[in-house]
């Protein structure tokens, strides 16, 4: 199998698909977009191109942001209200037959609510993409930056968010703020404070659960089955798209930590692993120009990885002109056009594809009905394909979501069940500082007892000095009194004998 079946092409603008429309497997690194308003079938098509890649033996990560994507885990069947519909489509763009089937999946959630739990740690997460999650300025994320580097210095482990909490209360410290200060660089205290509340703010949204341990190992996602079919990892994502800041900056983690952690293998015969990026427009809404740099880079070279990278999105425009230049294979459902600035977006989706003599493109773009779409793939010298009028194929697997018993069924014979479920603190920042706390503590209350201790044996020695100076003073009177005593005896003695002397003397 050296391609995936897309659909049918009408190649001479007759209105009937006459041609084969095919993604080259060796060429499917080089990126794509899949990009269409609402309920134009762009699900569909990505859950055709999962199950294609997947048959190939090529793992798949793809985000399920409505709740549908889940029923790729179960065959189509024949009892579904569109198999008609199903079977003519197939017969019209020339396929022998429809024949359903499932592929193996794997469920995540970063609340571990409807997948096993995915999960970093802080320090791999970084500075850069947690001040992107929590809306940071460059004052604060400079803080943040300075709070690593601390960390780093000082052998403490950045784990989870109260890890991170406790490190920026440590910080807070006035003395320990400005030993740092002098360190590192300047830490305002109001932009401590800010870091600090934005942090409440991410835990609130639930990203307490997705920091922390066991962290997710990059090889459990690109795992084969048994039968040599590639594992669809399937993010359940529903609620998750809930907090865009946090859906967003997850699946760039995610992408940057392929980027980093695989090794260089130039154009191999098939990726290593597709990665879809569904509503592609969040990584982008707001973003700082440091971090379009970081994603910019990440797409440009992460195909040398072997990692094919789709972004999914309803219009072109969504994405920037840079990463734009890097998708070669493009399937575009079609756009609605009721404004100038959607006429303009028409214009320039069509303005994209490489011409097609045979019909308008633009034109075509808004009269593409559900299931249609222009399609441009590149070809085997890595050129872009004419673009063709396509009607992708019925899909395989159900369309639709899964049944709970059908996901809890999936989840338990997992080959990861039992590996994430269970998160593990070990000794990291928090416990750390904690422990140094409730040393400085106890080391302050022994100094404030021998303190004690010592004053009052200095109070009591001042006593004792005290008694013994007053006993002195008592002597002393006790003396004079004597000699008065004597000298009062001696006058009444003198004045006795004066007495008898006189009397003697007459």
């Amino acid at each position: 199998m050296d391609s995936i079946f897309i659909g049918g092409a009408d190649a001479n603008g007759s209105g009937t698909p006459d041609v084969a429309q095919s993604l080259l497997l060796k060429i499917a690194n080089r990126h794509g977009l899949i990009a269409g308003a609402t309920g134009t079938g762009k699900t569909v098509t990505l859950q055709n191109l999962a199950q294609g890649f997947s048959d190939a033996g090529v793992p798949v990560f793809c985000a399920d942001v409505k709740g549908d994507l889940s029923g790729i885990c179960m065959p189509g069947s024949t009892d579904h209200k569109l198999h008609e519909k199903f079977l003519s489509r197939a017969s019209k763009i020339g396929m022998e037959s429809l024949e359903y089937d499932s592929a193996p999946t794997i469920f995540w959630d970063v609340f571990g609510e409807n997948g096993h739990p995915i999960r970093t740690t802080i320090s791999e997460m970084g500075p850069l993409l947690l001040s992107r999650l929590m809306g940071l300025t460059d004052a604060q994320e400079g803080v943040l930056n300075i709070a690593f580097e601390y960390a780093d210095d000082n052998g403490l482990l950045l784990l989870d968010l109260k890890d991170l909490r406790k490190l920026l209360v440590h910080m807070s410290d006035k003395e320990v703020r400005d030993a740092l200060s002098q360190e590192y660089g300047n830490i305002a205290s109001a932009s401590l404070g800010a870091v600090q509340r934005n942090l409440l703010v991410m835990e609130r949204e639930g990203a307490d659960l997705f920091f922390g341990e066991p962290a997710l190992e990059l090889s459990d996602m690109m795992r084969t089955a048994t039968n040599g079919r590639g594992i669809v990892n399937v993010l359940d994502a529903t609620r998750l798209i809930n907090s865009p800041k946090l859906y967003s900056t997850f699946l760039l983690w995610l992408l940057s930590e392929l980027f980093e952690q695989l090794p260089e293998v130039g154009d191999p015969d098939k990726p290593r692993l597709v990665f879809f990026f569904d509503e592609a427009h969040l990584l982008f809404d707001d973003a700082p120009s440091a971090l379009l740099q970081k994603i910019e880079q990440v797409v440009r070279l992460i195909r040398s990885k072997g990692v094919g990278v789709y972004f999914v999105t309803q219009n072109p425009r969504d994405l920037p002109e840079s990463v734009l230049a890097q998708l070669g294979n493009r399937l575009q459902h079609a756009l609605r056009a009721y404004t100038p600035a959607e006429r303009k977006g028409v214009r320039a989706a069509a303005q994209s594809f490489r011409e097609n003599e045979a019909f308008d493109t633009e034109e075509v773009i808004t009269q593409l009905g559900v299931g249609e779409a222009l399609v441009s793939t590149l070809d085997a010298k890595g050129a872009p394909g004419i673009v063709q009028w396509t009607v992708i194929r019925p899909p395989a697997s159900r369309l639709g979501p899964a049944t709970e018993a059908e996901r809890r069924k999936v989840q338990t014979s997992s080959p990861v069940a039992g590996k994430y479920e269970k998160a593990i603190d070990r000794e990291s920042a928090y416990e750390v500082l904690e422990a140094r706390e409730a040393k400085a503590a106890r080391d302050a209350e022994e100094l404030a007892k021998r303190e004690a201790k010592a004053k009052a044996e200095l109070e009591k020695k001042k006593k004792k000095s005290s008694t013994r100076r007053s006993s002195r003073r008592m002597s002393s009177l006790e003396k004079a009194g004597n000699q008065a005593a004597r000298t009062a005896s001696r006058e009444i003695v003198r004045y006795i004998l004066r007495g008898i002397m006189g009397t003697f003397k007459r």
